[in-house]
Order: C-alpha cells, then sequence, then structure tokens
C-alpha cells in the first residue's frame, strides 16, 4: 500500500512545505533537528491540522483542504511509535498489548494476533508488568500495541533515540520484520545513517522544512550534498548473502562474487543481507595491497573524483560488489593518480563494519 503527502503549514518562524508518495514498504524521513520531519508525522497521524494540501494512504483520504476533509485521529487506522513506550504502568505486558486491539470492531481485528506476539519475542514477557522491562523491551511492547490496532500505516518518530547501542540492535530486527512479513507501511523518523541505510527502502530527506531528494537509501546516503548529518556519514551500501560463520568470530559475506569478512552476524547460511560501508572507513591503493591486518578488498575502476571545498575528496569506485565511496584527501589522489577510468583497490577493515551496519534485505 502506498501513501501520499502533500502539505503546507507554519509553526512560528517555522514554515512546512513537503510533498512527497512513497511506495510499500519502509519510508524514512531523513534530517536535522528542526528540518520538520516529527511535524509530517503528527500531520498524517492527525495531531496538527496543515493549512493547505492532502494526505493519502492507499484509497483512503485522511485529509483534503480542498474537499474539507480531516479526519479525526482515532479514524485514521493509525498506529504510532514514539520516542517513549508510554506504556500503561499499571496494567501487564499482555493488557497493554491488546488495549487497542479490544477496542476494534471485530471484522478489524488482525486474523492471527498471536502472530505478532510472535515475531516481536514478547510470549515470555506478557505477565510482567513495565516497571519490570528493560528499555528495548517496552519498545517492543509499543510497537505490539501499535501493530495490534490493525494500522493502514505505522508511523516511528525516532522510536531507538534514548536506547544504548545493545538495545538499538535488538530492536531493529522487528522493523525489519515488520518491514519484510507484515507488509504495513512504515513512516520511519531518523537522523541516524545507519538506521536509514539498514531499514529503509525510500528516503526522504528534508531540510528546513522543504523535501531535498527522495529515493532509495543507496542512491541518497551515497551523495554528500544531501546527507544532512554531514559528509562523515556519506557512505555505500551492498547486497550481499551469507555464506559460513568462522571459529574465530568472524562471517563471511558474498557480495557478488567478493569474499567480505565481517564481525559475527546473527544469520542463517544463504541469507539476503544489506551492508553499510561508511566511506571514511576505506582506503585506496593503486596496486594490490599485500601484508595487510586489513582482510576485506575490493578491486575496481575509479568511476569520479568529487574534491570538497577542504582537502577531503570523495571516491566512488566502481566493483563486481556495486558502486563503493571512499572519503580520502586530496593529496592521496594526486599521489595515487587516481582519474576516472583508472584502477583502484578499495581496503576495508572487518572491524570497521559495525553491527548496526548489516541487516536483512
Amino acid at each position: 500500500m502506498s501513501f501520499e503527502i502533500d502539505i503546507a503549514l507554519r509553526q512560528g518562524a517555522f514554515q512546512l512545505e513537503a510533498a512527497f508518495s512513497a511506495p510499500q514498504g519502509l519510508t524514512a524521513l531523513f534530517g536535522r533537528s528542526g528540518s520538520g520531519k516529527t511535524t509530517i508525522v503528527n500531520a498524517v497521524a492527525g495531531l496538527i491540522r496543515p493549512e493547505r494540501g492532502h494526505i493519502r494512504v492507499g484509497d483512503r483520504i485522511l485529509y483534503d483542504a480542498s474537499r474539507g476533509v480531516a479526519l479525526a485521529t482515532r479514524r485514521r487506522r493509525i498506529g504510532y511509535i514514539f520516542q517513549d513506550a508510554r506504556l500503561f504502568p499499571h496494567l501487564s505486558v499482555r493488557r497493554n498489548l491488546y488495549y487497542g486491539y479490544r477496542l476494534l470492531p471485530l471484522r478489524r481485528r488482525p486474523a492471527e494476533p498471536a502472530h505478532i506476539v510472535d515475531i516481536l519475542g514478547l510470549g515470555a514477557l506478557l505477565d510482567r508488568f513495565p516497571a519490570q522491562l528493560s528499555g528495548g523491551e517496552k519498545q517492543r511492547v509499543a510497537i505490539g500495541r501499535a501493530l495490534l490496532a490493525a494500522p493502514e500505516l505505522l508511523l516511528a518518530d525516532e522510536p531507538l533515540t534514548g536506547l544504548d547501542t545493545p538495545r538499538k540492535l535488538e530492536i531493529l530486527p522487528y522493523f525489519e520484520r515488520i518491514r519484510d512479513e507484515l507488509k504495513i507501511p512504515v513512516l520511519y523518523v531518523s537522523h541516524s545513517s545507519a538506521e536509514v541505510a539498514r531499514l529503509a527502502t525510500t528516503v526522504v530527506v528534508l531540510d528546513g522544512g522543504r523535501v531535498v531528494q527522495i529515493g532509495p537509501p543507496r542512491d541518497v546516503l551515497s551523495d554528500p550534498s544531501v546527507v544532512p548529518t554531514g559528509v562523515r556519514n556519506v557512505g555505500s551500501i551492498l547486497h550481499a548473502r551469507m555464506v559460513r560463520h568462522h571459529a574465530d568470530g568472524l562471517s563471511e559475506l558474498d557480495a557478488a562474487g567478493i569474499p567480505i569478512l565481517v564481525p559475527r552476524v546473527t544469520a542463517a547460511s544463504g541469507a539476503s543481507l544489506r551492508l553499510r560501508i561508511s566511506a571514511h572507513e576505506v582506503i585506496l591503493a593503486d596496486r594490490y595491497p599485500e601484508g595487510m591486518s586489513a582482510l576485506n578488498i575490493l578491486p575496481g575502476t575509479v568511476a569520479a573524483i568529487r574534491s570538497g571545498e577542504g582537502p577531503g575528496a570523495l571516491v566512488t569506485l566502481d566493483t563486481q560488489a556495486g558502486p563503493l565511496l571512499a572519503r580520502v584527501t586530496q593529496r592521496s589522489v594526486a599521489a595515487l593518480q587516481l582519474a576516472p577510468g583508472r584502477q583502484a583497490f578499495a581496503i576495508v577493515k572487518s572491524v570497521a563494519i559495525a553491527p548496526e551496519d548489516i541487516g536483512s534485505g
């Protein structure tokens, strides 16, 4: 199910004018704080009323200023996951989960609520209370509560903010399962390029209340002119297949015939994965490197070189695994005599690829 948003509104000195449509999948609203991400989500939820425009989910019109349509929040069939879980402290996990479910007409209730409980791994927590849960467990319950309300669109406003890295790694796979198994469109707010690279099927970049780019993460996150979190977060996304796990704690992936070793990944042999590699973690060589501790070497051809205002340059290398970006100095470009069409070798340390940079996909 696709959705379409074309709205404008003013809040004090801030003016939002955003228009985009997105296909099935997880659409990430990506931008700096104050760019309008949460404002859009709240307008979709009906918590803020735009001054003009329309919001459509599938065939249903949630808001249309020209027609005088503005559905109440409770009628929009929206699930909303906030930064904090907002669970009812006096209710058990079971009763928190089924709070909205019990209010639904029978015809709209999810056919298999136990499947959602299973996807989120909540079976063992049903009789606990929120005070007995970790931060990650609370957020999983909040996700389950939103899903059991049978939403046609799921909104997630920076749901991993405030969680430490282990808790984030706990939650990320559940959003992947929602994206891949439940087929519910998700509008996901984030300012983390790692989250966006791992989860998004479509990225909408916002700056100052305007949409400045929209596209697949592989294209958007490789463009330093639009990545809102700075050039250090520019990177590449490669698609790979799990091959095997090694006894020394590394997992071996196959990226279109190129072996890539990463810290151990929880995935079965043959699983499809997406892999983010930050441009500043890539070293370039003009000949095949030997006698190095780095384990991943990707041969390729220089496709483009983009120099910045400072000493840096962004080199795009066409490899068998796909385009790979390297952030190096202009002095290195000159020393290696890099130019479009020249052969080069990309070197990536295994430990430079963090667990949050690897997901299903």
